[in-house]
C-alpha cells in the first residue's frame, strides 16, 4: 500500500503521453530541468547572501553575551477604589 507498483507508473507515463504526446515530452523534460537548475542556484546564492551579511567574530569572547543587571521588582500597589454611597431606596419606588 505504501509504494508504486511498476504497472501505477506505466499508466501514469501513459497518461502524460496521451496529455501531452510524444513530441512535446522531451521539451517538457528540458524545461523542468531547467526550472531545477535556476531553482538551485538561486537557493545557493541566498544562502552565500546570508553567510556574507553575518557580522565576522573573531573574538571567542565576542560570542558570550554579557549578564543584564538583576533589577528588582517594584512592589504591586492597587489602585484606590472609589468611595462606596449607598442609598436606601424601598423596592416599591425603584420599579417605578
Amino acid at each position: 500500500m505504501g509504494g508504486l507498483s511498476w504497472w501505477h507508473w506505466m499508466i501514469i507515463i501513459a497518461a502524460f503521453v496521451i496529455l501531452f504526446g510524444y513530441k512535446r515530452l522531451p521539451d517538457a523534460a528540458r524545461g523542468v530541468g531547467r526550472s531545477l537548475r535556476i531553482l538551485k542556484s538561486e537557493v545557493s546564492a541566498m544562502q552565500d547572501d546570508d553567510k556574507a551579511n553575518r557580522p565576522a567574530e573573531t573574538d571567542a569572547t565576542a560570542a558570550v553575551p554579557t549578564p543584564a543587571p538583576q533589577i528588582s521588582p517594584s512592589p504591586v500597589v492597587p489602585p484606590p477604589t472609589p468611595p462606596v454611597t449607598t442609598t436606601s431606596v424601598p423596592v416599591e419606588e425603584r420599579k417605578a
